[in-house]
């Protein structure tokens, strides 16, 4: 089973922009992009900073400090130098609020 955990309300997220929350202890970055909220690691796999700071272009965020961009879905690397992908959480929307899930449980 999926446990979700409350991450912030929808209308805290503008569209084509990062924003970063905690979960649990985990830092997250949330980003609303083509209609649709993506998780993932708000840490980048390359250089251990925040890819909430980053640029988002469309279904990728580029981290602010050596340029490495990852997917939104996936959460694999699109370029360099990057190589190693970043966690990537389901997530889902009630009433007004986004739900975020960073462990699973069996």
């Amino acid at each position: 089973m999926t446990d979700y955990a409350r991450a912030c309300p929808l209308a805290d997220l503008s569209e084509g922009s990062a924003t970063r929350v905690e979960i649990d202890g985990v830092p997250v970055c949330l980003v609303l992009t083509e209609g649709e909220v993506h998780a993932i690691s708000d840490i980048c796999s390359h250089a251990d900073v925040s890819l909430s700071e980053g640029d988002v272009d469309g279904l990728t965020i580029e981290c602010w400090l050596h340029g490495s961009a990852f997917d939104l879905v996936t959460g694999q690397p699109t370029s360099l130098p990057a190589t190693r992908p970043v966690p990537v959480y389901p997530v889902k929307i009630e009433g007004d609020e986004v739900l975020v899930a960073v462990t699973e449980k069996s």
